[in-house]
């Protein structure tokens, strides 16, 4: 495994579409390893594969609605598609390649999302508060969709430091 370097706003690559994953090998495997490695050195909760400058649609997701006592895990999702919604939340979002930028996004309280795993097999799986947004987050990185276009705006540093994420 090894830390691959994320991305920043200013390439170009984040702003295209990804191609689906057709071959499931040892390539894709060590991609996704490489990310995970990337994911947890970096303190986010997603990252999807434009972000280390593979135009491949495969994201991570740490699912960090567990029950107490449970280590949160990092889902795997291959060609994944949002197949369903409920609800809005409305709050400060991030992204590892816009470092020290923040807006108010709103998403969906809970998505399900179709994907396939690294070995290539389907499977189902729904998130709810951040898992959602963070679904909705990096499928967006995969169609080249970045978060500060869907800002209604930008916080400043002073509501950060001040702890003013919310609406």
């Amino acid at each position: 495994m090894a830390t691959r370097y994320i991305l920043t706003k200013e390439d170009s690559t984040l702003y295209k579409k990804s191609r689906p994953v057709k071959s499931f090998d040892e390539r894709l495997h060590q991609l996704l390893d490489d990310m995970t490695e990337t994911l947890l050195a970096s303190g986010g909760v997603g990252l999807a594969a434009p972000q280390v400058g593979i135009l491949r649609r495969a994201v991570l997701v740490i699912e960090t609605n567990v029950p107490d006592g449970e280590e949160e895990k990092i889902l795997e999702l291959i060609n994944p598609e949002i197949v369903s919604t409920s609800g809005e939340q409305r709050g400060a979002e991030g992204c590892l390649s816009f470092p020290d930028e923040y807006g108010i996004v709103t998403r969906p309280l809970e998505v399900t999302v179709k994907a396939q795993d690294r070995f290539g097999e389907s499977f189902i799986v729904t998130g709810t508060g951040l898992t959602a947004r963070c679904f909705c987050h990096e499928i967006d990185h995969l169609d080249g969709i970045v978060f500060t276009t869907l800002c209604e705006r930008m916080l400043t540093r002073e509501e950060l430091e001040n702890g003013q994420t919310e609406e």
